[in-house]
């Protein structure tokens, strides 16, 4: 396919040049999983941190962790760099609440429900 569908049937993602993660809190703390399920928690120090702010009791949050260049598009190249020396830079771009305070929201309809 050459182009994105048109009409309103579809729903369009934007694709990030980044790490897939999921961020997983509960009464354990924060930690960050890698798509293959390594815990890199302590590669996104910041981002653990900023997520543990968010005062929830328990939640499993899907996304993709990215570094913006100067024009705002994400920078894979960039992004490597910055785990180890510009944590600052690391964004969390979150798609799918998974779990939310014990309720799995897995079979929930990404629309419709508001």
């Amino acid at each position: 396919m050459e182009k994105p569908p048109e009409g309103d049937d579809w729903i369009h993602e934007v694709k990030f040049d980044g790490y897939r993660s999921q961020i997983v809190t509960d009464v354990g703390g924060v930690r960050i999983f890698t798509r293959r399920g390594l815990d890199w928690t302590s590669k996104y120090r910041d981002l653990a941190k900023a997520a543990a702010e968010l005062e929830l009791e328990s939640a499993i949050i899907d996304g993709e962790i990215i570094v913006l260049d100067e024009t705002g598009l994400s920078d894979f190249g960039a992004l490597r760099k910055a785990i180890t020396r510009r944590q600052h830079e690391l964004y969390f771009v979150a798609f799918d609440l998974l779990h939310l305070n014990g309720h799995d929201l897995r079979d929930v309809p990404l629309e419709g429900n508001r």
